[in-house]
C-alpha cells in the first residue's frame, strides 16, 4: 500500500489540530489515501479526554501553565506536554485496513515507537495498562488517539532533544509518580532530532505495511482542490 508522509515542521498546536480535521475529513471521503503527519509543536499542555483537574493544578484550571497554554483534547488519554525537539506523528488511516480495532492499532503505535528506538540505540518496552513506550520506568513516548468514520487522528510523541522540565508541572497522562525521559537522555552519543524522525519513518512503514512517499503540503491541498492556507503555519511549517 502507498500513503504519504507530510512533514510540517514547527507548528501551533491548535492550527495543527485543525489540518488534521481537514485531512481527516478527506480521507474518510476517500478523496485521499493514508497519510503520516509529522511535526513538532510550539510549547503546550494538552488534555485527553480522561484528564481531570488535579493532573494539571489550579494554573492548569485557569488556560496556562508557567505561561504556557493548556488546551482541550479530543484524543485519549490525560495530560502530556509537547515542545520543539519532540517527534509527534499523527496517522491519519482507514483503521480497518490495518488493525482489528483501537487496541490493535494502539499497539502497532507502540511498536513503531518500540522499533525506531532500537535503531537509535534505546532499548525500551510497553508496560501492561498503561499506553505509551517505556525505559525501564521512563516513559519516553506518549500515545492517545481518537477514531471516528472508521479514520485515525491523534497518535504519538516521541521526546528526542525536548526540555523536559515542563513536564514536572503536570502529572503525566495522570500517573502520579511518573518519570519520563528522552533519546537524549538515554544516549552518550548526540542522536539529532531528524535522524529520529526518520527512524520513525521507516518503523511506520514496517509496522503498517505502507510506503510512504513524501509530499509538500501545498501539493496535497492542490490535488484535493483546497487552498494551501488551511494548512498550519507556525514556526518553519507548511512546507
Amino acid at each position: 500500500m502507498i500513503g504519504h508522509v507530510l512533514d510540517l515542521g514547527l507548528t501551533d498546536y491548535q492550527d495543527a489540530c485543525r489540518f488534521q480535521v481537514n485531512v481527516h475529513q478527506a480521507r474518510a471521503e476517500n478523496r485521499i489515501g493514508d497519510a503520516l503527519l509529522l511535526t513538532e509543536h510550539l510549547p503546550v499542555y494538552t488534555l485527553g479526554r480522561t484528564a481531570r483537574a488535579a493532573h494539571v493544578g489550579e494554573e492548569g484550571a485557569r488556560g496556562a501553565i508557567k505561561g504556557i497554554p493548556v488546551h482541550a483534547s479530543d484524543r485519549g488519554g490525560s495530560v502530556t506536554y509537547h515542545g520543539p525537539g519532540q517527534v509527534v506523528g499523527y496517522p491519519i488511516l482507514k483503521l480497518r485496513d490495518f488493525c482489528a480495532g483501537p487496541k490493535a492499532y494502539v499497539a502497532r503505535l507502540e511498536e513503531t515507537v518500540i522499533r525506531a528506538l532500537a535503531e537509535l540505540g534505546v532499548p525500551s518496552n510497553r508496560r501492561s495498562g498503561m499506553p505509551g513506550v517505556w525505559v525501564e520506568d521512563r516513559k519516553i513516548a506518549a500515545v492517545g488517539v481518537r477514531i471516528s468514520r472508521g479514520v485515525t487522528r491523534h497518535g504519538f510523541a516521541l521526546n528526542v532533544v525536548n526540555d523536559l522540565s515542563p513536564f514536572s508541572a503536570i502529572v503525566p497522562c495522570g500517573l502520579a509518580g511518573c518519570g519520563v525521559t528522552s533519546v537524549a537522555q538515554e544516549t552518550d552519543s548526540a542522536v539529532g532530532f531528524d535522524q529520529a524522525l526518520q527512524a520513525v519513518v521507516v518503523a511506520f512503514q514496517q509496522v503498517f505495511g505502507l510506503v510512504l512517499a513524501d509530499a509538500c503540503v501545498t501539493e496535497v491541498f492542490a490535488h484535493w482542490g483546497a487552498g494551501a492556507a488551511d494548512a498550519p503555519c507556525a514556526g518553519n511549517g507548511g512546507t
